[in-house]
């Protein structure tokens, strides 16, 4: 009988199983973080399916989106995301999408977003959705000071730059990115005065800030898994 033999340092045999409940097992225990010391092998044909060795190797990665959060939290994502329950869990809170698709209108989002907010800060000279901006090194947004001669004047605008992923993304996230970077006009760390302007212009900004976050580590999970 060929199977999956999986082999522990305190286990001198844990025995043959068939592959859909092994590769069931064998992740449980990856999301429990009990991997420790385990060694795998093949023994004849039968391997984990590469779908189920995509998530495993998943599971095992540190949630790089969440890096920071208590262990209780990344637990409960890494079930979600071993259920296949994150995407919907996400879709059933933030199911509405935006209209902003282009550089104008994008333009014309954030502008309005700052004459109500920030109506005194220093002026946009342009906002354009980036694809060049890497999510996986988390530049999710970028703000650039320009300076130009104007005449005898030197006059500064500030140029933005959202990453690509956010024209697909659910409304809330759009809003909170381009919140994100507008409080940068005034406040270049991410101090507590920082985030007091970001609530100020958005209440719920921390909470759309972590669903963000398992927005992207829903998507790394998709990817991973496709």
């Amino acid at each position: 009988m060929s199977g999956l033999v999986l082999l522990a340092g305190n286990f001198r045999y844990f025995g043959f199983l068939d592959q859909a409940r092994l590769e069931q097992l064998f992740l449980e225990w990856i999301r429990l973080g009990h991997v420790s010391g385990f060694e795998f092998r093949i023994s004849g044909p039968s391997y984990l399916s590469s779908s189920a060795q995509s998530l495993a190797l998943l599971l095992m990665e540190p949630l790089k989106y969440l890096a920071g959060y208590p262990p209780h939290v990344l637990a409960k994502v890494q079930t979600l995301i071993h259920e296949g329950r994150l995407g919907t869990t996400l879709a059933e809170k933030y199911g509405e999408l935006h209209a902003v698709r282009n550089d104008g209108q994008l333009y014309d989002y954030v502008q309005a977003l700052k004459d109500r907010h920030l109506r005194k800060s220093v002026p946009l000279g342009k906002v354009i959705y980036d694809s060049k901006l890497q999510v996986m090194k988390h530049a999710l947004g970028t703000h650039t000071s320009i300076s130009r001669v104007q005449g005898s004047k030197l006059k500064a605008n500030r140029e933005m730059r959202i990453a690509s992923v956010f024209r697909d993304a659910p409304a809330e996230f759009l809003k909170m990115i381009v919140v994100h970077e507008l409080a940068h006009l005034k406040e270049a760390e991410h101090n507590k005065s920082f985030y007091r302007l970001c609530t100020h212009m958005e209440p719920d900004y921390h909470q759309l800030e972590f669903d963000l976050r398992l927005y992207l580590t829903h998507l790394d999970a998709s990817e991973h898994q496709g």
